[in-house]
């Protein structure tokens, strides 16, 4: 067993010494379709310009130990989130934002 494994081994190892590097990266780019990945970027991007808290830019303040993004005068006639983060915060903001009233 030990000597099928050394004979493969050494010519595999012997066709591999003779690949340039360059050109497999070249054809590997060439071959590769890059088209999903820019969709997807665009489409991630579109996506964040059209949340709510990108749209309607709730004013960010603190609320005790949560931060509150807060959309109106006050949180009775306004849309509000919170969160441990002012990130956080928009993200309920825009859960918040379409919910109906109760």
């Amino acid at each position: 067993m030990s000597d099928n494994y050394d004979a493969v081994y050494q010519a595999v190892r012997s066709k591999w010494g003779y690949i340039d590097s360059g050109v497999l990266m070249d054809r590997i780019v060439q071959n590769f379709d890059f088209s999903h990945q820019f969709t997807c970027a665009i489409e991630s991007i579109g996506y964040e310009h059209c949340r709510p808290s990108a749209i309607m830019r709730p004013k960010l303040s603190t609320d005790g130990n949560q931060w509150c993004a807060l959309y109106g005068d006050n949180l009775q006639d306004g849309v509000a989130g919170f969160g441990d983060s002012p990130a956080k915060a928009m993200q309920d903001f825009d859960k918040s934002w379409w919910e109906s009233l109760k």
